[in-house]
C-alpha cells in the first residue's frame, strides 16, 4: 500500500499528464516510482524528505524530451539523485538544530523487502546510522553502487563527477562502511529472538533478563524532536540502558502495549500508549546481543507507520 505522500506523487503526474504529458512518460515515472523512493529514502532517511524529492523528479521529468532518452530508468535515477543530493545538504543544516539525536524516519515495510537480504540490511535503522556518518556524495555513490548497483559511468553522470573520482569515492565510502555496519549478517530471527526476549524483560520487569540480552557497550537513542520526550544524549552501558528502559515502561505499563512489526526490513516493536502509536523501537545486532536501541518518538516520524511502504531495487 502507498503513503498519502505516494498518492499525491501520483496525483501530480496524473494532473501534469492531462496537461499535454503522454501517456509513456507517465507510465515510466509511476512503473519506477517505488526504486526511486528507495534511492531517496537511503540517502536522505527520512521519507517526507524522499516523497518531497520525488514531487521534484517529475516535475523535472514532466518538462524533458523523451526522443532524447536512451534508458528512462537511469535517467529518472539521475535526477532524482540530483535532487536528493540537494536536499541531503540542506537536511543537514536542519540537523545542527535539531534538538535531540537525529534518528532516520522508520517506515512499516511489506514481507518481501525482508526477502530481499541486500535490501533489508541497506534501508535497515542501523545501516542508515552508518550512511549519516558519510559525505553527502559519498552516501549517494554508496547507495548507487553496493545498493543498486549501477555503473561507475551512470552513477559518475548522476554526481556531476568523473567515473574515475567515482571509483575512488566508492572504494573511500565502502572501506567506511565497513568499519562501522554491524559484523557479520544479522538475519531477522536472530533480531526477532533478540526482541522476544527485551520484551518479555520489559512487560515483566526482569532487569536480569534484559542484561542477559545486552552487550555491555550498547547505545540507547531517542528521538523526540523537541516534541516528545526522549534522551536528549545517546546513553551507554547495559547496566544504564537496562534501568532506564525497565524505569520507563514500567512507568506506563498500565496504558502501553508492545507488538511486534516489520520495520525497514527488520523486525521491531512498536509501543502503544492507549492504542495510538507512540514509538517505534529498533534494534541492532551483534554477535547475538543488542548493541543498539533506537526508539522514535517524534510524532512527524510516525506518519509512515499507519501503512506498507514499497521498497524496490
Amino acid at each position: 500500500m502507498e503513503s498519502e505522500h505516494s498518492e499525491r506523487t501520483e496525483d501530480t503526474a496524473g494532473q501534469l499528464a492531462g496537461g499535454g504529458r503522454t501517456d509513456s512518460a507517465t507510465a515510466a515515472f509511476v512503473a519506477h516510482r517505488n526504486l526511486l523512493f528507495t534511492v531517496a529514502y537511503e540517502m536522505l532517511g527520512s521519507a517526507a524528505d524522499a516523497e518531497d524529492v520525488l514531487q521534484e523528479t517529475w516535475l523535472r521529468w514532466a518538462g524533458v524530451d523523451l526522443g532524447t532518452v536512451r534508458d528512462r530508468r537511469a535517467y529518472l535515477v539521475r535526477i532524482t539523485t540530483r535532487q536528493a543530493l540537494s536536499r541531503l545538504r540542506a537536511l543537514g543544516r536542519r540537523k545542527e538544530s535539531y534538538v535531540g539525536s537525529w534518528l532516520p524516519e522508520p517506515l512499516l515495510t511489506a514481507p518481501d523487502v525482508a526477502e530481499d537480504v541486500e535490501l533489508a540490511d541497506s534501508v535497515s535503522m542501523a545501516m542508515l546510522l552508518v550512511l549519516e556518518t558519510l559525505a553527502p556524495t559519498e552516501r549517494a555513490v554508496f547507495v548507487l553502487r553496493e545498493v543498486f548497483d549501477l555503473g561507475y559511468d551512470e552513477i559518475a553522470e548522476a554526481v556531476d563527477k568523473s567515473p574515475a573520482a567515482v571509483r575512488q569515492i566508492a572504494h573511500r565510502a565502502r572501506a567506511h562502511v565497513a568499519a562501522r555496519r554491524p559484523r557479520g549478517v544479522v538475519s531477522p530471527t536472530e533480531t526477532r529472538d533478540a526482541l522476544d526476549a527485551f520484551q518479555r524483560a520489559a512487560e515483566t520487569g526482569d532487569l536480569q533478563g534484559l542484561l542477559d540480552i545486552l552487550a555491555p557497550d550498547v547505545v540507547l537513542m531517542g528521538d523526540g524532536g523537541g516534541v516528545k520526550k526522549a534522551v536528549l544524549r545517546p546513553i551507554v552501558g547495559a547496566d544504564k540502558v537496562a534501568r532506564l528502559l525497565i524505569g520507563g515502561l514500567g512507568k506506563v505499563a498500565a496504558a502501553a502495549s508492545l507488538r511486534p512489526a516489520q520495520v525497514n526490513g527488520y523486525p521491531a516493536l512498536i509501543l502503544r500508549l492507549d492504542g495510538e502509536i507512540d514509538t517505534v523501537v529498533a534494534v541492532r545486532i551483534d554477535e547475538g546481543l543488542i548493541t543498539g536501541f533506537y526508539a522514535v518518538r517524534n510524532p512527524e516520524k510516525l506518519s509512515h507507520m499507519q501503512r506498507e511502504t514499497a521498497l524496490r531495487r
